[in-house]
């Protein structure tokens, strides 16, 4: 079993996320539309499920008719030291496309490097990472 994998219901566009988490992040992507999985709460072509699998795992749904699309406040989700600075530092431009930087990419006055992005869907990503010696 690995870690804690967010599950987050999009507001119809959950292929487009899923799809730029992919882009993004690299893996296998899985998708179930809501005519497959016998769903009759949405639109047939929405998606009743997604899974990102890969260095980063992401699952997600369009919300159904009696669901609530994710809403990011007083939280975000934590990329820190999943992967090389490079790799991180790419992930975080990459994230930033479309959507809007809170707080650059930068290093603290502790030594790490970390920044706050909201990506084009509404997430909240923190990333960051310790520099190599």
């Amino acid at each position: 079993m690995s870690g804690l994998i967010p599950y987050l219901l999009f507001p119809g566009n959950a292929a487009e996320a899923l799809g730029s988490y992919q882009a993004v992040f690299g893996g296998e992507l899985q998708l179930l539309d809501y005519a497959v999985a016998g769903r009759h709460d949405g639109p047939g072509d929405a998606i009743a499920h997604g899974q990102l699998a890969g260095p980063v795992e992401i699952a997600g749904a369009d919300a159904g008719a009696d669901d609530d699309a994710v809403q990011m406040a007083g939280m975000f989700l934590s990329l820190l030291g999943t992967a090389d600075a490079t790799t991180l530092t790419s992930w975080f431009d990459q994230l930033a496309a479309g959507g809007r930087v809170i707080d650059p990419l930068q290093e603290r006055p502790w030594g790490d490097f970390d920044g706050t992005v909201v990506d084009r869907y509404g997430i909240r990503w923190l990333i960051g990472f310790h520099p190599e010696d």
